[in-house]
């Protein structure tokens, strides 16, 4: 796997980057240090840039840069995973294909959009535009549901629908913990970062 043919492929060309994948022998530990590590490097360093340099409002912290670029990064590795197990158990009720190898392809290259877009967090003042950009990762969810984890055609709306909420959940579930923990560990509240 050719980290930047599969991102540009996955976002392009789907459908047959699709077929690509399911033709691979899913491997847990290559997908997430040779896909999520490098691809999830990209919105932790612009997000300690746009922090810990260029600020927002006037409001630079270098600390509060690294310890939210820690959390984009801790963050994208859990939620492949957490994200990946519950699609993995709830394939059955959808009369799909249990492998939780599938699933973390599934869920990690679905996320590419937004680790891509995560380059905009250089400019916190437009780095919520990732999040929106992220969103075409939904449609890729869509369109790997039959590929990968087997989905029946009649089942891929629920299916999707229910995992986006499980997505969502894990990702902001995940994220504040991983927040309030390195808030603490920094020594950084909201309201005195701000004060910088």
């Amino acid at each position: 796997m050719n980290l930047v043919e599969r991102a540009k492929n996955i976002i392009i060309t789907p459908k047959t980057e699709w077929d690509a994948v399911a033709a691979e022998e899913p491997n847990i530990q290559q997908i997430l240090l040779g896909y999520v590590l490098p691809l999830a490097l990209i919105p932790t360093i612009a997000t300690i840039i746009g922090w810990g340099v260029i600020g927002i409002f006037g409001f630079t912290s270098f600390t509060y840069g690294i310890a939210m670029g820690l959390v984009q990064l801790i963050n994208a590795f859990l939620s492949v995973l957490i994200a990946g197990f519950v699609i993995d158990a709830l394939a059955p009720s959808f009369n799909s294909q249990k492998n939780m190898g599938r699933a973390v392809q599934l869920v990690a290259y679905s996320m590419t959009p937004i680790w891509l877009a995560g380059i905009l967090n250089i400019f916190p003042a437009i780095g919520w535009l990732a999040g929106l950009i992220g969103l075409y990762g939904l449609f890729l969810l869509y369109m790997g549901l039959t590929p990968l984890m087997k989905t029946p055609e009649d089942k891929k709306v629920v299916y999707l629908v229910i995992s986006i909420i499980i997505l969502i959940v894990v990702y902001f579930v995940i994220a504040a913990i991983l927040t309030a923990i390195f808030m603490a560990v920094f020594g950084l509240s909201i309201l005195s970062a701000m004060s910088y």
